[in-house]
């Protein structure tokens, strides 16, 4: 399969989406090892003189853990109250984290009329490319304590979960490349949390119904994705002439395999 991702390694402009499952233990609290990693690595890949933009999901999840809850909470004013803790927390972590390695970032949280109204979504596009200028990582979330589309699905939602909002975000800024970190090794043709005898998919070059059988429910009962909004955003993304790479968060690391064009993980392949 290496011969069919060589392409990967061109990749200039990567935008990294990294999911609640990844940045936190099964208890809830901060996995600051993890953190580290990733951090690392989007560092080592800056001094490669690659762009990247990282996608986070976390707010509530790290919000939960800093005022010490015992879970989340219920109500949609609780949950975006405790969004707002979360996301000064969440900020702080890793702008402290990218510092060790001589790193900036920059933070843009988005709301779904961004999307909708042309002249906001050029404002957006005009602060990434500045960001991204001035080798500056820009760090996105969907802005939860105004916006409920991520805490609630709703019908009209343009986002809804942060695997479609990375997708999004990939185009705006004509990535090259968007690498997915779950809680799981790729995309299989059954859940392998069910079914021992599923076998994970290599390489998908059209989202078809066989494709779209094979997705199951949500995903880590800390997040909000599952492999439904993989496929919605590996959509948004090869229409849009951008590779999509999903791995296992568990091991940042992965990202640089990908990157070398190495049997990693699930590549849904660009439409060229």
């Amino acid at each position: 399969m290496k011969d069919k991702r060589e392409g990967l390694r061109d990749a200039k402009r990567i935008v990294i989406k990294v999911g609640t499952s990844t940045l936190t233990y099964d208890t809830g609290k901060i996995n600051f090892t993890r953190i580290d990693k990733l951090v690392r690595i989007i560092s080592d890949l800056m001094n490669q003189e690659k762009e990247v933009v990282l996608v986070t999901s976390g707010a509530i999840g790290v919000g939960v853990g800093k005022l010490k809850l015992s879970g989340k909470p219920k109500s949609i004013r609780e949950k975006q109250a405790v969004a707002a803790v979360g996301q000064c927390e969440l900020m702080n972590i890793y702008s402290r984290f990218f510092s060790e390695y001589s790193q900036i970032v920059g933070q843009i949280l988005l709301t779904r009329d961004v999307i909708e109204n042309e002249g906001g979504r050029n404002n957006v596009i005009n602060t990434f490319e500045t960001l991204i200028e001035k080798g500056i990582i820009p760090i996105v979330n969907e802005n939860d304590s105004v916006s409920v589309e991520e805490i609630e699905f709703g019908r009209y939602r343009v986002f809804g979960d942060n695997d479609t909002l990375s997708a999004i975000v990939a185009k705006l800024v004509n990535a090259d490349l968007l690498v997915i970190l779950s809680d799981i090794d790729g995309f299989y043709d059954s859940d392998p949390r069910t079914n021992h005898d599923s076998k994970m998919i290599s390489i998908i070059d059209e989202i078809n119904e066989d494709v779209k059988k094979c997705a199951g429910g949500a995903g880590s009962d800390r997040g909000t994705g599952g492999m439904v909004t993989k496929l919605q955003a590996a959509k948004i993304t090869m229409e849009a002439c951008i590779d999509m790479v999903l791995i296992n968060g568990q091991k940042p690391e992965l990202i640089l395999e990908v990157i070398e064009g190495n049997d990693i993980g699930t590549l849904f392949r660009a439409r060229k």
